[in-house]
């Protein structure tokens, strides 16, 4: 055994050896290209702190972001069939839907939960785009339907974050009936009077664009995001003419009149807050996410005294007159007995 070349080289490599670095700890925005920390983009919500392009969020960092101290509870979504269609193509769904799985951590590609955004109770989804490009299948279908019901019967109102490539090509037309059956679900909403406000994200297309995601009583959505049912590609290549610039874009959709508002993602919880106080005809939100005062602690509370308590009278000015002294009061006489 030769210990210089088995344990003397190899520690000597060890100490002089460049450390590999994880692939994970920095980000290139598409936009503009800057490297960015993973910590400084997860502190900034995925958001370029160069040129402020809106990247891909998962709903739970969103829901860590939104709700109160991050606290949420997820609302139970029915399982549907698994591959019912039996469907194949280079690889089968079940093998898909585990590759998604693993990957995100997540059982589907939307997440539905309950909580308070600056003390409002309300139900939020929102959709995965990592998971099969949040392609609208029937559990998508299911967790709107299951968030629907949750909010009327806790009469809160339901926010939904949509983002989402389309309709599920392996479920075939069982996906595209998702379109109707959400419709039924917003409508169920409408008829218990409770808001529902959609907030559309990049990129938002296809049969979600034509069914739930544009059906909301106020629609937001974030800057630049794409928000269309055929892509901008498509549409060109079929009318061969050349779109105009920022079609389909987040900005290009308000000035015509489809969208309310477009919101910075960093805004957002505020907006929230502000639009769904409105429509529940709640008071607005005070500041530092506090409750308004209870009518019963106002009632406790010690009145003010309707005037100011004097203090000592000051010295009179030399030369100036004394002020002349009230008259004492009459003692109280005691009340004659009968």
């Amino acid at each position: 055994m030769n210990w210089i070349s088995n344990y003397v080289r190899p520690k000597i490599n060890s100490l002089f050896s460049r450390r590999e670095v994880p692939e994970n700890l920095w980000t290139k925005c598409p936009e503009c290209g800057t490297m960015l920390f993973h910590r400084e983009l997860a502190d900034n919500l995925n958001v370029c702190t160069s040129c402020d392009h809106h990247m891909g969020i998962t709903p739970r960092a969103r829901f860590a972001a939104l709700f109160d101290g991050g606290i949420f509870t997820e609302v139970k979504v029915p399982e549907p069939l698994i591959d019912p269609l039996q469907f194949r193509d280079q690889k089968k769904y079940p093998d898909r839907m585990r590759a998604a799985q693993k990957a995100t951590g997540e059982k589907e590609a939307m997440l539905v939960a309950e909580g308070e955004i600056a003390r409002t109770p309300m139900v939020v989804a929102a959709q995965d785009f990592s998971f099969m490009a949040g392609s609208m299948g029937m559990y998508v279908g299911n967790a709107i339907i299951a968030a629907a019901q949750r909010a009327v019967e806790m009469k809160r109102p339901l926010v939904l974050f949509s983002a989402a490539g389309g309709a599920r090509m392996q479920e075939g037309i069982l996906s595209l009936m998702q379109m109707p059956r959400t419709t039924v679900a917003v409508q169920m909403l409408k008829e218990a009077g409770l808001p529902y406000v959609v907030v559309l994200t990049h990129p938002t297309t296809g049969g979600v664009t034509a069914s739930y995601a544009m059906l909301g009583d106020v629609q937001i959505a974030e800057p630049n995001a794409l928000i269309c049912f055929a892509g901008p590609r498509v549409i060109e290549q079929t009318i061969r003419e050349t779109l105009p610039e920022g079609f389909q874009r987040a900005e290009y959709l308000l000035d015509h009149g489809m969208l309310d508002r477009v919101t910075h993602r960093k805004k957002l919880r505020e907006e929230l807050v502000t639009v769904l106080r409105l429509l529940m005809r709640q008071p607005p939100a005070v500041a530092g996410d506090l409750p308004a005062p209870r009518p019963e602690a106002a009632a406790s509370a010690p009145a003010a005294p309707a005037e100011p308590v004097a203090g000592p009278a000051p010295a009179p000015e030399k030369g100036a007159p004394a002020p002349e002294k009230a008259a004492p009061k009459a003692a109280a006489k005691p009340a004659a007995k009968p």
